[in-house]
């Protein structure tokens, strides 16, 4: 027989409930989320609390949770009340790394498009960006918030209505629906892990410690790479710092053979490197 732990939510701490929680309703799919404030700042932020309630009228709903830590709320949550307008992006494998960028918790005014690499699309209906390498987004008018409670971790129910689609036509069938294969769709786990639709679990380290250099940091000839992907650019634009000149230069005198490289294979021992996980070493490379 089994052993069960049963648990009284009032007799944990919320940092405790909200693990158990996240943990155990999953997988949940990303509200990759785009609003504005009221002077025209874009953010950019992922939420996992999040799902479609409606056909007709087409509503979805995201909830931006009151900070556990100090029970401040996100930037997301305050353009909404101020403009009552979003642009939900949907989350697949491709961009995946630079959507979890985005979610570090920068300053008032960053721009995550920039910080995390993404272009912005002007929308035909709403004022917010709408992220151009999300294989769906929809425009949408915030009908309602509802805010269930004032202690840190309470959530804040979004309601939104959708007024526009735009989809990938890379994306569909012969008939014109979603192949579900080609979309490749992840979704938000308990902790660091994520889960992709066609593949099973996967791991990103949680960028919320400290705050990544973005992609602004990351030099032209690197971004410009026909070798890295979006998702190898992200692992690069996840660090704190890059490596400095002579932690470079031990590299290479330890590692004789960069000298004989050219950028382009550079770029491919780099992207081994980053399958590794070992970031630190796909920096030195690419700087040598």
């Amino acid at each position: 027989m089994k052993e069960i732990l049963s648990i009284d939510p009032k007799e944990i701490s919320t940092v405790e409930l909200h693990s158990y929680l996240l943990s155990a309703v999953a997988p949940r799919p990303i509200a990759f989320a785009s609003t504005m404030d009221k002077d025209g700042n874009p953010n950019l932020s992922p939420f996992s609390f999040f799902n479609v309630f409606s056909a007709n009228p087409p509503i979805l709903i995201f909830s931006p949770a009151r900070r556990v830590k100090n029970n401040t709320t996100k930037h997301t949550l305050e353009n909404a009340k101020q403009t009552k307008e979003v642009v939900i992006n949907i989350v697949n494998y491709s961009i995946v790394q630079q959507m979890s960028l985005a979610s570090t918790e920068y300053p008032k005014g960053v721009n995550e498009f920039e910080k995390a690499g993404f272009t912005m699309l002007k929308s035909d209906k709403v004022k917010p960006f709408r992220v151009k390498e999300s294989p769906v987004q929809l425009e949408c008018k915030i009908n309602d918030i509802i805010e269930l409670g004032n202690e840190g971790g309470a959530g804040n129910l979004i309601i939104c209505e959708v007024l526009k689609l735009h989809i990938d036509k890379s994306i569909l069938d012969d008939d014109n629906k979603i192949d579900h294969n080609k979309i490749d769709l992840v979704a938000r786990m308990g902790g660091s892990y994520y889960s992709r639709a066609r593949n099973g679990f996967f791991e990103i380290p949680k960028p919320l410690s400290s705050l990544g250099i973005g992609f602004d940091q990351i030099p032209k000839e690197i971004l410009d790479s026909k070798i890295l992907s979006g998702n190898n650019l992200g692992m690069l634009a996840n660090v704190d710092k890059k490596p400095s000149e002579s932690d470079v230069d031990n590299f290479v005198s330890e590692n004789s053979k960069l000298k004989m490289l050219n950028s382009k294979e550079k770029h491919i021992l780099a992207v081994q490197y980053l399958e590794k996980k070992d970031v630190e070493s796909a920096w030195k490379t690419l700087l040598s």
